[in-house]
């Protein structure tokens, strides 16, 4: 049975980040509004190795701000914090996420020497007018170089992405997810982007200048993204933002398609769709499924099991843990009177 994988966030906001995208305030995507202390990363490390089974494959990650831009001897500093536990078997690697554009051989070979495994970087979208109207401050090349770069090291790369970005359309989003699998990146995450307060984005919408993804818009092109992704083995990390406590009570958060439960939204729209191929000249139902997704079959507040019944006097769930992910087998019964 293959390790399951865990990974100890360690949040750093805004830190030596050098530009202000349009849509970011990291400190209110994170809920973090300071920076951590020695003290605090070390009981936060502590407390999630207390609740984390054993015989996981344990890794720390250094998100929320460029990590790779900040001094030398202060990434240094946050490395070396974690070397006891990776020394004492804790903890098996470290991640960090940061710009493209704050990429080379003297950041890798530092990287390289503190058992740093995966590089993260906000590739956000492979279009250069996407980019430029989102402030990114980087164009499309800068994070193909990165990319190879990091590959070339034989670090694990991970490009994230965002859809909905000003100037964004589907088609360049669904190019943004093939130009990911092309560069060889070994893990993703996908973000809907938010109009967060205190941004300039804020500013944009407010003034009629921007307009974002509808929750339907967003779950669509996220549900084709999977599937792209799947197909290509590319692990995704993560669906949607994290659901903070500015968002969840309303504090933080202008406009947008968000939900607490989205990826949960998105992969219920993955078998909605595959469900539309049944025969419905049938009265009944049986449908064996995969238990890890009988939930997403079933669907977000067992929609899809309530549209099926619409469609069949019975319906039946049965496991078959035999079966792959996303397959599933079905028998009918009785042909429905004409």
């Amino acid at each position: 049975m293959p390790l399951k994988n865990f990974i100890i966030p360690i949040f750093i906001p805004e830190l030596a980040c050098p530009f202000q995208c349009l849509y970011c305030n990291q400190q209110k995507i994170s809920g973090q509004l300071k920076l951590p202390s020695d003290t605090e990363i070390i009981k936060t490390i502590d407390k999630h190795l207390q609740t984390i089974p054993d015989n996981s494959h344990i890794e720390l990650g250094y998100f929320g701000g460029n990590f790779t831009a900040i001094p030398a001897k202060d990434q240094q500093h946050y490395l070396e914090l974690v070397q006891p536990y990776i020394n004492a078997g804790k903890i098996k690697s470290i991640r960090c996420s940061t710009r493209p554009d704050y990429i080379n051989e003297e950041v890798l070979d530092l990287l390289s020497r503190y058992n740093v495994k995966n590089i993260e970087i906000g590739a956000q979208s492979f279009d250069d007018d996407v980019l430029l109207k989102s402030g990114r401050g980087h164009n499309v090349l800068a994070t193909e170089r990165a990319s190879t770069l990091i590959k070339k090291y034989g670090f694990s790369l991970g490009l994230q992405m965002m859809i909905g970005l000003p100037g964004d359309t589907k088609e360049k989003a669904l190019k943004t997810a093939h130009r990911i699998i092309e560069l060889k990146a070994d893990n993703t995450r996908i973000y809907p982007t938010l109009v967060i307060k205190d941004t300039k984005l804020e500013e944009l919408y407010n003034k009629g200048f921007y307009h974002p993804l509808s929750l339907h818009e967003a779950i669509d092109w996220t549900a084709d993204i999977i599937k792209i992704f799947e197909k290509s083995k590319v692990t995704i990390l993560r669906v949607g933002l994290h659901a903070s406590d500015g968002f969840m009570e309303g504090h933080d958060l202008i406009a947008g398609p968000f939900h607490p439960s989205f990826r949960e939204l998105v992969y219920t729209q993955i078998w909605r769709k595959q469900f539309e191929s049944l025969n419905f000249e049938k009265e009944e139902l049986i449908i064996s499924i995969n238990p890890k997704e009988l939930n997403y079959a079933v669907g977000y507040g067992s929609v899809n099991k309530k549209w099926l019944k619409g469609k069949y006097k019975v319906v039946k769930f049965v496991l078959n843990s035999n079966l792959e992910k996303r397959a599933f087998h079905v028998n009918y019964s009785r042909q429905k009177n004409t």
